[in-house]
C-alpha cells in the first residue's frame, strides 16, 4: 500500500475519531489510536484544518465543531430514495420557511434521477413560499448548535395555558418532528427532570458555555414508547376504542402504536386497545373518526369525547348567520 493511501486512510480515521468524541481527544490519545507519533498527529490536524474541516482546540484537546461539520455520505439508490421519502414527509410537516431544509432537499435532488429529483425540487419550492419567521429559525439553530456541541441553552418558553413567559436552562437530548410541530426533548434544570418543549412556544434561545453530556442510558425511542405522539409520563393508561365495520379496514391496515391490540367484533367492527401515557393526546385523533368510533374506556375520556361531540352537534343545529341571510 502506498504512503498516499496510508495517509488518506489515516486522515479519514482521524476525522472520524474527532467526530465521535464529544469532549475531544488529546494528541497523545490520537497517536495511540492511530498508531503514529504525536508529530504526525499535529501535521494531520493542520492538514485537516487547512482543508476546511472545522476543528477546535481547548486545553490540549482537539475536536470537531459538529454544527459546522459537513459529512460526506455515500448512499445507494434505495437509501437515497428513503431520504427522499423522509424529506417529502418533513416538507409536509413544516408550516414555516426553513432555508436549511430547502437547501438539503435541493442538494439531495441533484444526486437523483429526473423524477424523484423533480419531486424533491417541488417540495423545496413549496417550503420556499411558506411564511418567514426569522426569530423561530434562530431559536431552532441555537437549539441545534447546543445539541451538536454539547452546550446548554437558555430558553424563553411561553406556556400555552397561563400565557406566562418563563426562562429555563435546558440540555437538549433529542429533536422530534411531529404532525403538530417540532419538539425538543431535554433535561430542564428548573424541573430537574426530562421535559418536552414545543419549538413554536420558544420565543428566544441563547447558547451557554456550560457543557453537558446526554446520559448513556437515554433512549428517545424508549422515552416516547408510551406516548401516543409526543407526551410521555411514568403512568400508563389503557384506552379501548370500538370502531364500526366501515372503519375497521382503515384501522386494521395501520400500526398506530407499539402496544396496540386489534380484535374483530361480532358485527364486523373492531376493538383497538392501546397503553399510552397521556390519553388526552389522543382526543383530536379520536374526534376525527366522528360517529365511526366509540370510547369504551377510560370512562373520563369517554365523557370528554361525548361532551365535545355534543357541543359540536349543537353548533350545527342552528344555521349560521350567512346561511340565514341566504334563506332571507
Amino acid at each position: 500500500m502506498s504512503r498516499l493511501v496510508n495517509r488518506t486512510a489515516r486522515l479519514r480515521q482521524l476525522e472520524e475519531l474527532l467526530l465521535l468524541s464529544l469532549d475531544g481527544l488529546s494528541a497523545a490519545e490520537l497517536a495511540t489510536k492511530l498508531l503514529v507519533n504525536r508529530r504526525t498527529v499535529y501535521r494531520d490536524i493542520d492538514f485537516l484544518s487547512a482543508q476546511g474541516v472545522p476543528l477546535w482546540q481547548k486545553d490540549g484537546r482537539y475536536g470537531l465543531n459538529r454544527s459546522r461539520y459537513l459529512a460526506t455520505v455515500r448512499l445507494s439508490y434505495q437509501e437515497a430514495i428513503a431520504l427522499v421519502l423522509a424529506g417529502l414527509l418533513l416538507a409536509r410537516i413544516l408550516d414555516e420557511r426553513n432555508p436549511h431544509v430547502i437547501a438539503a432537499l435541493r442538494r439531495l435532488a441533484t444526486a437523483l434521477p429526473d423524477f424523484p429529483s423533480l419531486q424533491l425540487k417541488r417540495a423545496a419550492d413549496r417550503i420556499e413560499v411558506y411564511r418567514n419567521n426569522p426569530a423561530q429559525m434562530a431559536v431552532l439553530e441555537t437549539i441545534v448548535e447546543g445539541w451538536g456541541s454539547g452546550r446548554k441553552v437558555q430558553i424563553a418558553y411561553r406556556s400555552p395555558r397561563s400565557g406566562e413567559l418563563r426562562q429555563r436552562i435546558i440540555a437538549p437530548y433529542a429533536l422530534e418532528p411531529t404532525a403538530s410541530g417540532i419538539y425538543i426533548i431535554c433535561h430542564d434544570e428548573w424541573a430537574e427532570d426530562v421535559r418536552t418543549f414545543k419549538l413554536a412556544r420558544l420565543e428566544s434561545a441563547q447558547l451557554l458555555d456550560e457543557l453537558y453530556a446526554i446520559p448513556p442510558d437515554f433512549d428517545p425511542e424508549a422515552h416516547l414508547a408510551g406516548s401516543w405522539g409526543i407526551m410521555s409520563g411514568d403512568q400508563v393508561n389503557e384506552v379501548v376504542l370500538c370502531f364500526t365495520p366501515a372503519a375497521k379496514p382503515f384501522v386494521a391496515e395501520r400500526h398506530w402504536h407499539p402496544s396496540q391490540q386489534v380484535q374483530v367484533t361480532p358485527d364486523g367492527g373492531c376493538l383497538l386497545q392501546v397503553q399510552v401515557s397521556e390519553p388526552l393526546e389522543m382526543q383530536p385523533w379520536i374526534r376525527s373518526w366522528g360517529a365511526q368510533v366509540e370510547v369504551i374506556s377510560p370512562e373520563w375520556l369517554r365523557k370528554r369525547i361525548a361532551d365535545d361531540l355534543q357541543q359540536a352537534g349543537e353548533q350545527y343545529r342552528h344555521p349560521t348567520n350567512a346561511a340565514a341571510d341566504d334563506e332571507a
